[in-house]
């Protein structure tokens, strides 16, 4: 019986490999497959036999297989402590490589990481109205002040002629109002009236979407659309990308009704909920509802003449005047806790923190106060001219004078630490203050960033650019006295980038992590890159009057002046903020 060929044979002892190698078949018949090695040379005989067209054409097949994804096949957790390295750029990039790397690159405690190391936090919304917001206290009547001194001192080396001749800010004037008692201070709250709670708003900001379905939809944090979303808002100031809104204007119902010289934005911690307090000229005090535009508080009865500067931190406001007082506030109970009384004249600047309150004022003093009694500290009395202000962080103030100088003291001791004579051409409006970095400006029309442990900085005066640099004690690195720049021996200095001073004086001024603020009297706010002082925005048409302070977050910046408007220049047009804790 002949069988049929079926296409093999288990008989593989005429194999030419076999025969190549001596192999014989093991006992058993067990097919054996050929080692490595062997199949390493065949493969290679196969290929030293084809043309070079098909090598190119396996080589570009084969090159593939050689690369191994390294970071594929560690563990997630030793994954993801090296994509911990990576900024957020290249983290964009990763998620585009597979399937895999685009899942680590999404890790949430890869983006949580980055937004804490710029201290950008997720607010989860809270259902829970503000305490008291259902009586919120409505407007009072204040006359106006015929006089007023604009919350600023007088220069140091400034005469009564030119005090009259030259309205810079630093004019002097004589309180006359007598003061009350601590025990006949009365605080007046009113309710507010039924248009005033029918009002329209006047902004509505996408950063304070309070809707039922935003709530819902970001109460899981998500901190990769939280830092897309700072990018994009960062972004936006860059590019100098804004809407401009009011507020106020003169003459709108339950409005301020004389120069507004203060503000503050304030978050509320139980409700995450951002307000603005604003001072005036007019002795009140106002928080607005930014989402509403309305007025819902006003405190009012305590002051006697213009509350030149607020501060409003931990449920607590403290507001300082030109009649010679600290007032500080519980705005649970809408009532003074304390009214300080220990300055000879205007109070022209209150900061406080957890700690202690510092005051300034134009009898050329300091003062600080510990809480939680607020007791008498320390007068610091080195100052040759007004106080314009100060600035409090960690256990340092700062405070800035019409001497042109601006000072360093050690809040626990009162010892002054550092002066920085001639600061500015002339007399220091304005100043804040983030350890190491100071802002300042002045009546010389500029402002001046400083980092006091190092001495680097900018200035957009252009004399900066001109001054003779002087060695420090900083060994071979070379500082200019003007700005503060620093570049090492031999090295040559980069050009400056684009600055457009102001064209009057710098009244106010606030510091950031990333840009820089300041208002002016020639009607702008301009907005700075931190780090290098290029102009990145120039605020104009807002205003018609004098600006006398600002105040910005990273969705939007806020300022004030004697037009009696409350501009908000606001840069998050379209994106929903809700989610970001301001």
């Amino acid at each position: 019986m002949i069988l049929a060929d079926e296409g093999y044979t288990d008989d593989d002892s005429n194999s030419p490999l076999n025969k190549r190698s001596g192999r014989h078949e093991p006992p058993g018949n067990l097919p054996v497959a050929p080692s490595v090695r062997e199949r390493e040379e065949l493969a290679y005989r196969i290929l030293a036999s084809l043309p070079r067209s098909s090598l190119a054409v396996l080589q570009a097949r084969i090159a593939p297989l050689l690369k191994v994804d390294i970071v594929g096949l560690l563990p997630p957790e030793i994954a993801l402590h090296v994509f911990s390295y990576l900024p957020y750029q290249s983290l964009l990039t990763c998620a585009l490589v597979s399937q895999r790397w685009r899942t680590l690159a999404d890790d949430q405690s890869l983006w949580k990481n980055l937004c804490l190391s710029r201290k950008w936090e997720w607010r989860i919304p809270l259902q829970a109205c503000r305490p008291g917001s259902d009586n919120c206290p409505g407007l009072g009547s204040a006359a106006d002040a015929d006089w007023d001194d604009e919350g600023m001192g007088d220069e140091e080396d400034s005469s009564e002629d030119d005090m009259q001749a030259d309205d810079s800010g630093f004019v002097t004037m004589d309180v006359g109002v007598p003061l009350p008692s601590s025990s006949t201070a009365q605080l007046s709250l009113r309710a507010p009236s039924p248009q005033m709670r029918s009002s329209p708003a006047c902004y509505s900001a996408s950063s304070a979407l309070q809707s039922p379905a935003a709530v819902a939809l970001h109460l899981k944090p998500d901190y990769k659309l939280l830092h897309r979303t700072h990018v994009r808002l960062r972004n936006r100031f860059t590019a100098g990308s804004y809407t401009l809104s009011n507020l106020q204007t003169r003459g709108a119902p339950n409005a301020h009704t004389n120069t507004i010289y203060c503000l503050q934005l304030y978050t509320y911690p139980e409700t995450g909920i951002q307000v603005l307090f604003t001072g005036s000229k007019d002795r009140t005090i106002r928080e607005w509802n930014l989402s509403t535009g309305a007025v819902v508080r006003v405190l009012e009865g305590v002051h006697e003449s213009s509350v030149l500067s607020i501060c409003v931190h931990g449920g607590i406001l403290a507001s300082a005047s030109s009649d010679h007082r600290v007032v500080v506030w519980n705005l649970s109970t809408n009532k003074p806790i304390k009214v300080i009384r220990d300055h000879e004249d205007s109070v022209l600047c209150v900061r406080f923190d957890d700690r202690r309150l510092v005051s300034c004022s134009k009898d050329r003093t300091v003062r600080t106060y510990l809480f939680p009694d607020l007791t008498r500290q320390h007068v610091l009395c080195a100052h040759r001219a007004a106080v314009n202000a100060v600035s409090i962080s960690n256990n340092l103030i700062v405070s800035v004078s019409g001497d042109r100088s601006l000072r360093l003291w050690d809040a626990e001791t009162g010892t002054l630490l550092r002066t920085f004579e001639n600061h500015h051409r002339r007399g220091i409006a304005s100043v804040d203050f983030r350890h190491p970095y100071v802002l300042s400006g002045s009546s010389d029309k500029h402002i001046r960033l400083l980092d006091v442990s190092t001495l680097q900085g900018w200035s957009t005066s252009p004399s900066a650019d001109k001054q003779p640099p002087v060695t420090t004690e900083l060994g071979r690195r070379v500082v200019c006295e003007a700005c503060g720049s620093s570049t090492s021996a031999g090295e040559v200095s980069q050009p400056s980038p684009r600055r457009r001073a102001h064209e009057d004086l710098v009244r106010s001024v606030a510091l950031g992590s990333e840009f820089v603020v300041s208002g002016s009297y020639d009607f702008t706010v301009k907005v700075w890159d931190r780090q290098t002082g290029a102009l990145l925005a120039d605020l104009a048409g807002g205003h018609t009057g004098r600006i006398f302070c600002v105040g910005f977050d990273c969705t939007k910046v806020v300022s004030c002046g004697e037009d009696q408007r409350i501009c908000i220049w606001d840069f998050s047009r379209g994106i929903d903020t809700s989610f970001i804790k301001l």
